[in-house]
Order: structure tokens, then sequence, then C-alpha cells
């Protein structure tokens, strides 16, 4: 019978954990540290603090001219592009362009600045300014000063292309956990399905709710991870690129969906983008589904979540 091993390690800044299921725990061990070396590839790749990453020499040449890259970012950015539209640039990867005096999370915040301030020093944040040319898998960005950053979407890329790779040695179930956001595959060696925690937005480290899962990726994102409060108002550390203020009103999102790719994505847009239209637009996608806790506390869902009496599912 298989046997689960689960091995954590700090990658792209975050604390992943690798679980698969396997008849040879020594055989096990050996696939894990084979799949942390693809995550290492991904960092060079895509890492802001590697100079010569593709992401990097994209930045460094803003305004400059385009920058040839390999395949899987040049593919990785068209697929953060179809987001930004469908998201109507709630999800924008150009975010790293935003001027680091705007907001300092890490510091006491007092006041909130002046929206004709924040919407100043966001102004370079833009995704139609992310010139594709698909004849040489090269990226221009149009402005001086743009960056792109792929916080928003590395750890679901990451944790999807890990649990690919895997499959394809031959892991037939196991789980990706980048720091949170995590995708799943097969079953559990007793035949059930592996049973995921929601993170409980009112209590740091505990669970609000579980689900079983079987080759689904879910995400979750919220303001209980960093935030101010401002006379007595908590603001989420989640900026509207669009005005540069930050949102409110929502505590968390958590995405349910086949990759976790697209669940890592769709976390913070769905929360700038507010409740009603957040969840208008997970209902109009395919095999994607969310859960959303408000400031009260009051939990909505997507259409075809089954959940307890009190949802409000629009």
């Amino acid at each position: 019978m298989n046997q689960l091993i689960k091995i954590g390690a700090k990658k792209m800044g975050n604390q992943f954990e690798i679980t698969v299921s396997t008849e040879e725990k020594s055989a096990g061990i050996q696939y894990i540290q084979e799949a942390y070396d693809q995550i290492n590839d991904i960092e060079k790749q895509l890492s802001t603090y590697i100079k010569d990453s593709d992401t990097s020499l994209i930045n460094i040449a803003a305004g400059l001219h385009p920058v040839r890259v390999r395949q899987e970012t040049f593919d990785l950015i068209q697929r953060c592009q179809r987001i930004s539209h469908l998201t109507q640039g709630a999800f924008d990867i150009s975010y790293g362009s935003v001027d680091k005096r705007l907001w300092n999370f890490d510091t006491q915040m007092t006041r909130l600045p002046d929206p004709a301030t924040a919407k100043k020093m966001v102004r370079l944040i833009n995704y139609q300014n992310i010139e594709l040319d698909p004849a040489d898998t090269s990226v221009f960005l149009k402005e001086k000063g743009m960056r792109i950053g792929f916080g928003g979407i590395g750890k679901g890329y990451a944790a999807d292309k890990t649990r690919n790779w895997l499959r394809r040695k031959g892991i037939t179930a196991g789980i990706v956990n980048a720091s949170g956001d995590l995708t799943t595959w097969g079953l559990q060696p007793n035949g059930q399905p592996w049973t995921i925690g929601i993170a409980d937005p009112n209590q740091s480290g505990s669970i609000f709710s579980f689900m079983e899962v079987s080759d689904m990726a879910v995400a979750t994102s919220g303001n209980y991870e960093k935030f101010i409060l401002v006379n007595g108002k908590k603001y989420s550390h989640t900026i509207d690129p669009r005005t540069g203020l930050p949102i409110t009103g929502i505590k968390s999102v958590t995405i349910i969906t086949p990759h976790a790719e697209l669940a890592d994505a769709l976390t913070t847009p769905v929360a700038i983008m507010g409740i009603e239209a957040g969840l208008d637009l997970v209902n109009q996608l395919h095999q994607v589904e969310c859960v959303i806790i408000d400031d009260n506390d009051q939990i909505y869902t997507s259409k075809n979540i089954a959940w307890k009496d009190q949802v409000k599912t629009k």
C-alpha cells in the first residue's frame, strides 16, 4: 500500500510543502527533491531579485527595447494579459510599477493618501502597455519606469508546473502547497479525496472550514495577512491598481478550480472587484468556484457550491 511522503522547503520567498503518495519512501523523497529543483528553475526564470531572470531583463529594458524571453515566460505573460482583460485591469502584472512611497504596511500609517496622489503614483500600472510579439517571443514595456512581477500568479504557476512534472514521473497522487495556494491530484492511499482547510480570516493559523477535493486547486487571499487601521477602519494590503487605494469590505476570497495558476490569479481581482461583480465574473467562468467572507463575517459563494444555511449565493 502506498504511503504519504511530505517535505517542506522555502522557495520563491514562500514556504512550499510537497506531498506524494508512493510505495517506496526513498523514491518519494528523491522525486520531491527533484521537484524542488524544478521550482528553483522557475525562480531563476521569474524572480525580480535575480538580475538575469526574464522578468528583470524585461524591466531593465522598459521604454527602451523589446526583450526576447523563453517560451514559458511568454506564454505565462499572455495568460496574465487575458486575465487582466477579463478582470478589467483588477489583475495586472505591471503592478510592480507602483511608487513604493505610496504604501508601506510595515510602518504605522495613520491616514490614507488623497485620491489624486494615489492615482498619480500608480500611473505606470497598465497591462495594455505590455507589448507581446509572438513571432520572436519578445516582451516590451512601453513606458520607462514600468515593472512587471508575478507575485499575484507565481505561486500557482509553480504549483501547477511541479504537479505536472511529478505526474509525468509516475506519481499518481499528491499535493503541492505553495504557502496556502495548493493543487491536488489523485486520491489518498485509503482511496479518499484530499481534505483541504480554508484559512479563518479572523484567527491567523486557524481553519475556517474544510472541503474534500481531488484534481482541484485552492487559493485564498485575505486582509488578515496584512492590513492597517485608519480611524478604526481596517484597510487591506490589497491595492486597487486602477485607483491606488486599498480595498475594504472583504476579509477573504477563496477560489477553487482545476488550475492553481488561475486560482492564485483570481483571488485578488475578485476582492478588488467586490462581492457582486466578483461573483458575477466567477459564475461566468467554466470550472471556477468562489467563497467570499465580508467584513461582517457573512459568507457568499458562487452558484455551484453547496455550503451552510447562512450562505448568500449570488
